[in-house]
């Protein structure tokens, strides 16, 4: 059988009793079924079934010792100069089928380890949450509804404290002193307020949608 080139390989050969040839059956011992693998620093540990969940993956390929002679560090992990803080969702989402990420995670850092690793189901997912999050930005800019509101003097302190949620107040017309000044009670405004609407893709507003989940 090929036998695995390891730095300090006789330690560990003696410790298992085993010889590390790939004629070993897998479940025969630790050492065909996990693997450590030392990325930028921080070792993770695996099982060879995990990594080779994407058959087309790099990790799937060093984990079978296929063409690729990785160097290993002092404990036997395979070295992979990457950074380690994208490893977790990538070796996560082989464990089991999904992306999860910490609200701080860049999507970008991941798909880009993504496709380091050439994991092709991932990098679909990336790309299409990527495509989700520029969709509203990109295609549907806020709309500004202005309303413009005729009220007299005393009617505006309730108005302007009554305004809706949402609504922001823009400016104050006076038009009621230039033509009417004799009685200042009669003194009409035009309020002017707006509001943003933002729309999702699929047509209602976000304030709408977010009441819904709510």
């Amino acid at each position: 059988g090929w036998r695995m080139r390891m730095e300090g390989g006789e330690e560990m050969q003696g410790a298992v009793g085993l010889r590390c040839t790939w004629d070993t059956p897998p479940s025969a011992g630790t050492q065909a079924k996990w693997v450590r693998l030392n990325v930028g620093g921080t070792v993770f540990l695996t099982t060879r079934q995990t990594l080779c969940r994407e058959q087309k993956s790099f990790l799937c390929r060093l984990c079978q010792g296929e063409e690729l002679q990785s160097d290993r560090d002092e404990t036997g992990a395979y070295l992979i100069d990457r950074d380690p803080t994208y490893f977790g969702p990538i070796l996560n989402f082989l464990r089991h089928g999904k992306l999860v990420l910490d609200k701080d995670m860049a999507e970008e850092g991941v798909l880009e380890e993504a496709e380091f690793y050439n994991i092709g189901p991932l990098i679909r997912i990336i790309k299409d949450r990527l495509e989700e999050k520029d969709y509203p930005v990109t295609q549907v800019p806020p709309k500004h509804v202005y309303r413009v509101l005729q009220c007299q003097e005393e009617e505006l302190t309730q108005m302007v404290s009554t305004m809706s949620d949402g609504w922001r107040f823009e400016q104050l017309v006076n038009i009621g002193s230039s033509y009417n000044y004799g009685n200042e009670d009669q003194t009409e405004f035009l309020c002017v307020v707006s509001k943003e609407l933002y729309s999702s893709p699929n047509g209602l507003s976000s304030e709408a949608s977010h009441k819904a989940k709510v």
